[in-house]
């Protein structure tokens, strides 16, 4: 039998529902799917077509006006006309960002969280572009600078442990950087095209799949620090994964379709930026009012280049920086790649390592992929970042409702002067990362971290 929850909009198949398994809303906002629901649905004509078991996006009908700006929003942001083959879908959410009725929303994860922190242990961990939007709904400045009382915010709510994925993004960029490397001793020039931003590799997959040996094999910084989490912390910790709920806080709702490939595991629900302030104020919590908290200690603060993973040209960034570390055994002196910085969709950079002149390309608004298409029969590019949403993660389908772009660059410089003021500038240099390696991983690129940090590309598909 399909079923509806009128508390999350989501739709699921259950013999006999006795609560919502999205939310844990109880029978009684559990409605069968009627003629009437999927009539409506299927009356809209201009609307974007959003399946009723879409992992990232949900679509409240009664809402829809029919309008058509979230099928123009697909078109001009992602380069998507995918009719009624909804399977071509990113779960980017952009279409969310620019819904004029909020009909489209993030599919609600945090109701179900809530329920489950009564009996679970709660470990959950902070995307970087998530502590620059969250205090824009609570009166602060746009850009504002809030870990602290994001951390102070998740205890409250009932995580005992809260990390940094920051981590994760230090943890991406040993992997990515030793990737890189390899390919440049081996003689290589063909391009090697980052892999954290789940709707990108999924359209790459999609549109473009003569590209699928060039994606990094690397995780995405919540997949990484999530096994992690499984592999070393729980067992340090004498945990048990069934007596715990981990739980990423992300800008993106493209991370909520992520955690469902195969392949990725440890991660048991994503929830938004929008999502955790809507809990915030079902809780009744005062967010000014919260005391600074730090994060825990075992996957505290992470570096300065992991942070702006959260911006278009960070991943960039980052990743140059500890390739040139790795490539010559020497710290880069200029660490600041201005010419990737910004909302330019298209920015490139370059950089010698030893005999090697590195050439590396920025694209976000994932329409624009085409322009960095027809660069690549002009010039040789061994690096190139793809971010499926504009200014990158500050401007995920998971943030706080803007189409402005003013505020995803606020959002950005405010992830580049964490950097700049940050004392650990290089990935290399967190000593949460070398005792990871000193611990458990041995090295990058080992056996160990092929086995929990790599993918197999294929797996986006399904």
């Amino acid at each position: 039998m399909k079923y509806y929850c009128k508390v999350c909009n989501s739709v699921f198949i259950l013999k006999d529902a006795q609560f919502c398994p999205f939310c844990l809303s109880s029978k009684d906002f559990i409605d069968e799917v009627d003629k009437e629901i999927l009539e409506h649905k299927n009356l809209l004509n201009n609307a974007v077509n959003i399946d009723l078991d879409n992992p990232g996006i949900v679509r409240d009908v009664t809402k829809c006006i029919d309008c058509g700006i979230c099928k123009e929003t697909c078109e001009n942001m992602c380069g998507l006309s995918f009719g009624n083959d909804t399977s071509l879908c990113l779960s980017c959410g952009q279409c969310i960002m620019t819904c004029p009725t909020n009909a489209l929303q993030p599919r609600n994860a945090y109701l179900k969280v809530k329920k489950l922190l009564e009996s679970k242990v709660g470990i959950c961990f902070t995307s970087p572009a998530t502590r620059v939007s969250i205090g824009e709904s609570f009166g602060y400045e746009v850009g504002s600078f809030m870990q602290s009382k994001l951390v102070s915010l998740l205890r409250k709510l009932g995580f005992k442990y809260v990390f940094d994925t920051t981590f994760g993004a230090d943890l991406t960029v040993m992997e990515e950087a030793t990737e890189l490397v390899n390919h440049l001793k081996n003689g290589s020039n063909k391009p090697m095209f980052s892999s954290c931003c789940p709707a990108w590799v999924k359209y790459a997959h999609n549109e473009y799949s003569f590209l699928n040996s060039f994606i990094s094999t690397c995780k995405s910084p919540i997949a990484m620090q999530s096994a992690i989490i499984e592999k070393y912390f729980l067992p340090k910790m004498n945990l048990v994964k069934e007596n715990v709920i981990c739980v990423a806080i992300t800008p993106c709702t493209a991370k909520k379709m992520e955690i469902k490939l195969d392949g990725i595991y440890g991660c048991d629900e994503v929830i938004t930026v929008s999502e955790l302030i809507s809990w915030t104020k079902l809780a009744n919590i005062d967010f000014k009012s919260l005391p600074d908290s730090d994060y825990d200690n075992l996957f505290g603060e992470g570096s300065g280049s992991g942070v702006i993973f959260g911006a278009s040209g960070g991943v960039c960034q980052a990743t140059l920086r500890t390739s040139y570390y790795l490539m010559t055994n020497k710290q880069l002196d200029k660490i600041d790649f201005y010419d990737v910085k910004g909302l330019k969709n298209v920015k490139e950079a370059s950089i010698i390592m030893g005999d090697i002149q590195v050439n590396a390309l920025v694209v976000h608004k994932i329409k624009e992929l085409k322009k960095v298409l027809d660069l690549l029969k002009e010039k040789t590019y061994h690096f190139i970042e793809v971010m499926n949403c504009e200014g990158g993660c500050v401007g995920g389908g998971g943030e706080p409702k803007t189409d402005s772009l003013e505020i995803k660059e606020k959002r950005a410089l405010a992830l580049y002067k964490h950097d700049k003021e940050a004392k650990i500038r290089f990935s290399y240099q967190n000593p949460d990362i070398i005792k990871i390696y000193q611990d458990y991983l041995q090295y990058p690129g080992s056996d160990i971290a092929k086995e929990i940090l790599h993918l197999c590309q294929d797996n986006v598909k399904n």
